[in-house]
């Protein structure tokens, strides 16, 4: 499927935004990842939700520093 993300065309397998976000983790760690689709935030109680082929969708990471 094809969506946006953050600003760029991407190419996922993905099905849910969950399996997005593990997938962009790397590790699959999602601890301190926030998520838009569409301009809607998703709470992580919803990260279950469906994608569809041309979401936009925002990901942002909590960094640690001082």
């Amino acid at each position: 499927m094809n969506i946006e993300l953050n600003g760029e065309p991407r190419s996922t397998s993905a099905r849910t935004i969950g399996e997005l976000l593990v997938e962009l983790a790397g590790d699959g760690s999602v601890d301190g990842m926030a998520v838009a689709v569409d301009g809607h935030v998703v709470p992580r109680s919803q990260w279950d939700t469906e994608l569809t082929s041309g979401a936009r969708v925002d990901v942002l990471t909590a960094v640690q520093g001082g």
